[in-house]
């Protein structure tokens, strides 16, 4: 009995340093909004890229002479209108499971997780930027992926650990991808799109359906 009631103690104490240490209110579902945005996202891409009379993404991804501005203009702007969509719904739902767990939503170890996380994403979306300025298309899907991984992969030391595998899937997702230049929205979509809405899936019945 006393070895039971030690074990509950240290199991509730474990839980308390959890949460004073790591911010456990990300939700599994907003993984999967983001997944369900970016396949739309590289739908809307590719019919765009179909719609300025390239016969392939491929034959995008490895143009050599000058980009069309409108054609980049529109791309970015998907880009954005995925990554807004996502972080609105992350921010929605973690919030209602942070208020549902008495988690604050604005601390110390949000602010720390935010932080590891933005920090090499920003550094990513420079080197995109430059790959896009440099007309080095076919690299900056395989870049994207590679940096959002490790943004993840830095970022889990502060939420869940199973973000990492998530970061490290990405990460070599984007290391293959640079083999393949002329499939990076394939490879974007697999990453950003599929492995995300696996992911949350996977993170929504192990943490949240248990305790509904």
């Amino acid at each position: 009995m006393n070895n039971e009631k030690y074990l509950q103690d240290i199991s509730e104490i474990k839980k308390m340093m959890n949460r004073s240490s790591r911010f456990i209110s990300l939700s599994g579902l907003s993984g999967v909004f983001a997944g369900i945005y970016a396949i739309i996202g590289a739908l809307i891409a590719q019919y765009i890229l179909k719609n300025y009379k390239f016969s392939s993404v491929s034959s995008y991804e490895t143009i050599d002479y000058p980009i069309d501005s409108d054609l980049t203009t529109s791309l970015v702007l998907v880009a954005i209108g995925v990554m807004v969509l996502a972080i609105l719904t992350a921010v929605i739902l973690t919030t209602r499971k942070a208020r549902k767990n008495n988690q604050k939503i604005w601390d110390a170890t949000s602010r720390r997780l935010l932080f590891n996380f933005f920090v090499p994403l920003a550094a990513g979306g420079f080197f995109c930027l430059v790959l896009l300025q440099q007309g080095i298309v076919g690299l900056i899907a395989p870049a994207m992926l590679i940096f959002y991984g490790i943004s993840l992969m830095n970022a889990s030391k502060y939420t869940f650990g199973d973000l990492q595998n998530l970061g490290l899937a990405d990460m070599i997702l984007g290391i293959i991808a640079t083999q393949f230049v002329g499939y990076g929205l394939y490879f974007w979509a697999l990453g950003f799109g599929i492995l995300h809405i696996v992911y949350g899936i996977w993170m929504y019945r192990k943490y949240e359906a248990k305790a509904a």
